[in-house]
């Protein structure tokens, strides 16, 4: 099946390393990344789920739960996580998610036949708080994702999700944004005191409006 970004995520109940996991109820309030990875005990997946667990603080003041997946099974995923935190100096406490039946990874499709029949790819999926798929990456198997650009995307998406505003090429928090078109150039003048910078009348600039 094909997803689309603001369609309802899919639902499911699966066992994972902190207990059985319903992920629309473990997600409550909050917003939710679920990534997936080919397999335990491989040298680029134990690297991204270390990296995740050194920036859960990040995670954690966005109000971002993140779940890891992969095919393998419950008694896999112990064992692994002791590697991960072994070798990357971490200490994994988030969930993973064990899907031996494939269930989940069909449901998000992420496995795609042409690279394995058996294997996912590195799908992640950034959910709402309203649990609508707001973000969808895709990576192939040997290259490892860079999530500082996740968090990045993340600082957009919960900005963008409350002004009238979408963020710039390469744009980090902290930095101007642009106003959205339907907008008019009087009207921004009103809902952005800080004021206005028009470069064009379709490209017009703002500081971040949700830092004093």
């Amino acid at each position: 099946m094909g997803l689309h970004l603001g369609e309802v995520s899919p639902n499911f109940t699966a066992q994972s390393t902190i207990g059985e996991i319903n992920f629309h109820e473990y997600l409550g309030n909050s917003w939710g990344v679920l990534f997936s990875h080919p397999a335990d005990f491989t040298p680029v997946c134990t690297t991204e789920l270390g990296k995740t667990s050194l920036m859960m603080e990040e995670f954690v003041k966005r109000n971002v739960k993140v779940l890891a997946m992969s095919v393998d099974p419950l008694e896999k995923h112990m064992g692994w996580i002791s590697d991960i935190n072994e070798t990357q100096n971490c200490k994994v406490s988030f969930p993973i998610i064990a899907d031996p039946d494939r269930k989940v990874a069909l449901l998000y499709d992420m496995i795609h036949p042409a690279s394995s029949e058996n294997f996912t790819v590195r799908s992640l999926f950034i959910v709402g708080p309203d649990k609508k798929i707001k973000l969808m990456i895709t990576y192939p198997q040997s290259t490892g994702r860079n999530f500082h650009e996740i968090l990045r995307a993340i600082d957009s998406l919960q900005l963008t999700a409350n002004y009238s505003v979408s963020t710039p090429a390469d744009w980090k928090h902290g930095e101007d944004v642009i106003i959205i078109p339907a907008i008019t150039t009087d009207d921004a003048r009103t809902r952005f005191p800080k004021g206005i910078k028009i470069v064009k009348p379709y490209l017009r600039y703002t500081p971040q409006p949700d830092l004093a």
